[in-house]
């Protein structure tokens, strides 16, 4: 493949409530970067943060307090991978197709993070919940990528909520846990899954159905040239 045909760095334009002003904030703050900062150094960064979230959720779980760094690992994560192809690009020095890998790889890598330090919260029935909540929440991302390598269209916005909205949903949750402790989230993890897999079904049908259309769509454009 080409670098010209290569799309993975051009995602589908964001449609949430804080996509404008999330873009206004990069653009205006990407050139105040120190030359010897590279966009792959934040990329790469996610590593020692996901460190970090494992950690502070053991730590947490011994004393909620230590969800305050959590907090502060996933904002870190945002700031990383927010200017991490921003920087690429205004420099000219992106390497595309290595940072769609790395990228996207460490954006799982943080996730399960995230989850494994809530894991350290809970016992028994509640901590394998948290458990299988990874490889529900894994399958957004594949079905992301999956629908990239069929349409060329590179989309990581669902239901209005995008990866900096489920950040700050991260951040919500931990000061909730550190106010009223984890009994009231015990109560809603047994439904959460379930939930989380009807939202899952939704997209993955969502997004069949527009790749049919588009196959469909081909096949009636190649029939009307053979005639």
């Amino acid at each position: 493949m080409s670098d010209d045909n290569f799309r993975g760095d051009k995602k589908t334009p964001m449609k949430t409530l804080l996509a404008k002003y999330e873009r206004k904030l990069i653009d205006e703050n990407a050139p105040r970067f120190p030359a010897w900062i590279q966009g792959y150094h934040l990329t790469l960064m996610t590593i020692p943060i996901s460190a970090g979230l494992i950690t502070f959720g053991w730590l947490a779980g011994r004393n909620y307090a230590w969800l305050w760094a959590s907090s502060i690992m996933i904002f870190l994560q945002w700031f990383t991978d927010s200017f991490d192809g921003a920087l690429g690009r205004l420099r000219d020095t992106g390497i595309p197709k290595w940072g769609f890998f790395m990228d996207h790889l460490l954006d799982f890598v943080f996730m399960s993070s995230i989850l494994i330090g809530y894991s350290f919260l809970f016992e028994g029935i509640n901590k394998q919940l948290v458990y299988l909540l990874i490889p529900v929440f894994g399958c957004f991302m594949v079905s992301s990528f999956l629908s990239f390598g069929a349409t060329g269209e590179f989309k990581i916005t669902y239901l209005a909520a995008g990866p900096t909205e489920i950040r700050i949903y991260f951040i919500i949750l931990n000061f909730l846990i550190m106010i009223f402790g984890t009994g009231w989230l015990a109560k809603i993890l047994i439904y959460l899954l379930p939930v989380s897999i009807v939202v899952l079904c939704i997209v993955v049908y969502r997004t069949q159905k527009y790749i049919w259309k588009l196959d469909m769509q081909t096949k009636k454009t190649s029939r009307q040239a053979e005639k």
